[in-house]
């Protein structure tokens, strides 16, 4: 019998890496590795490397892997000059210094309608055009200096092949949708618009694009490289998403998007029209604050994650009046890149442990809610609701979730699904085949709930009251 192939698939994410090394036709978990990456919203970007490869170490290394491939946190900029040096530390997505950018560059490629057409998107802090301009305005000097932009996962996989000229850079459809200079439907890049960004005409390269089932290089080592993945595009693929499915992602952001055989352009900025790592699209709606409202939860009442959920759970649906308006870090949708959290109809009867941690979890997953009605909204089919990301397995978020969205959800095995789909990307390229190879994710846990749409409506009363705080 042949020795079965392996293969590696990373997550480089805001707050980590991780690594998994699976056999390429079956799936089977053979070994991973994690390490830490720094706190901050700017970061240098060799940091990204020395936590790949002591994750890499820690799962026993790549001497008998047949492929690899990245996926990584979507939007960060990494700026290069002439020598292929990093210029500034990399403003990751959760940086909202770039909003007054944003508005402008909207402006200039003729308003929110029709940067959507051109981008598939409004543009946001988040996105890397944005950034650019950002240091355009307030860097110049550094601006100057760009002559190839990267985002993390194709600089961490132009770093595995030596780095040696920018002709190795490449990426892949889904993260350079969410860089805000690239058109999904027609999966080019707007190079017009990264030079409105920087404020000069100097042509920037910028990473190949690679088709799913391709490899873009090798490492210095040899081993083919897969063309990696946004996140949450690498998460879809780690389920097996298709069209009708919805994920909602609880992470350091809060995601909910969805396969599409079709490209989305939202005048309205809710939903951000990305690609998806198979070929297709997948409309997506980020806030920025999901799993560390749990952190913040747990500081304030000074418990453990699952001893808030347990808080939350013997509390009354709505926590006796008690509302969160969950922007602790600002808020990306809405658009509210200066915005603070809000705790509104606090009294003496809900200034409790259990109806503050049920407003915490409540306030976090309601602008969730939100993010699916807006799919909905835009024409997207909904059948199914998938949780995943670290908050889904606290045992309060999936019956709190169901009543809020008024339908069942489904809880997947926990698992690294980025990490994941990244392996499935380099299994794809490595066995061939029209698709990705189909793996066995486990048994599905279904949660349903009585709805509770009274909580939604104080929840969007405050939304509605706070827009111009």
């Amino acid at each position: 019998m042949a020795k079965e192939q392996l293969i590696a698939g990373v997550d480089s994410s805001t707050q980590s890496v991780k690594v998994v090394i699976r056999e390429a036709s079956s799936g089977k978990l053979m070994r991973e590795g994690r390490a830490s990456h720094p706190d901050g919203t700017e970061v240098d970007p060799a940091a990204w490397k020395v936590a790949l490869d002591a994750a890499i170490e820690e799962a026993g290394g790549l001497s008998d892997v047949q492929a690899i491939s990245i996926g990584g946190q979507q939007h960060g900029m990494v700026a290069l000059d002439s020598n292929g040096a990093v210029i500034r530390k990399a403003l990751l997505w959760n940086d909202t210094r770039s909003a007054s950018a944003a508005e402008d560059l909207n402006k200039e490629l003729g308003g929110n309608a029709e940067a959507a057409r051109k981008v598939g998107s409004v543009l946001v802090a988040s996105f890397t055009a944005t950034k650019l301009r950002w240091m355009a305005d307030n860097e110049s000097a550094n601006a100057a200096k760009v002559a190839a932009v990267a985002l993390p996962h194709d600089w961490l996989s132009w770093q595995l092949q030596g780095a040696k000229d920018f002709s190795t850079l490449f990426t892949d459809r889904s993260d350079a949708s969410g860089t805000g200079y690239f058109d999904p439907t027609t999966s080019h890049y707007r190079e017009d618009i990264v030079k409105l960004a920087l404020r000069h005409d100097s042509d920037v390269y910028l990473p190949k694009l690679i088709a799913p089932s391709s490899f873009g290089g090798e490492t210095s080592g040899g081993i083919p490289i897969a063309p990696g993945a946004g996140d949450n595009a690498g998460a879809a693929l780690g389920l097996q998403a298709e069209p009708g499915d919805v994920v909602v992602s609880l992470g350091t952001s809060g995601t909910a998007f969805a396969v599409s055989q079709t490209p989305t352009h939202d005048a309205s900025g809710a939903v951000a029209g990305f690609a998806d790592a198979t070929g297709r699209f997948l409309p997506l709606v980020c806030t920025l604050n999901a799993a560390r409202i749990f952190d913040a939860a747990a500081a304030i009442l000074g418990k453990s994650h699952d001893e808030v959920g347990q808080l939350a759970l013997a509390g009354e649906p709505g926590a006796h009046g008690l509302t969160l308006l969950p922007y602790f870090e600002g808020e990306r949708t809405p658009n509210r890149p200066h915005a603070t959290g809000v705790f509104d109809g606090m009294n003496i009867s809900n200034s409790n442990q259990q109806d503050i941690a049920r407003a915490m979890i409540e306030g976090m997953l309601a602008g969730l809610a939100d993010a699916v009605d807006a799919l909905i909204a835009l024409g997207v089919n909904v059948n199914r609701i998938l949780l995943i990301g670290g908050a889904a397995k606290n045992p309060a978020i999936a019956p709190i979730a169901s009543a809020l969205f008024g339908r069942e959800v489904l809880l997947p095995p926990p698992g690294e699904y980025v990490a994941n789909g990244a392996a499935k990307q380099a299994a794809w390229a490595l066995l061939g085949g029209a698709n990705a190879p189909t793996w066995d994710l486990g048994e599905i846990s279904r949660h349903t709930a009585k709805p509770t749409p009274h909580v939604m409506e104080k929840y969007r009363s405050l939304k509605a009251r706070t827009e111009n705080w």
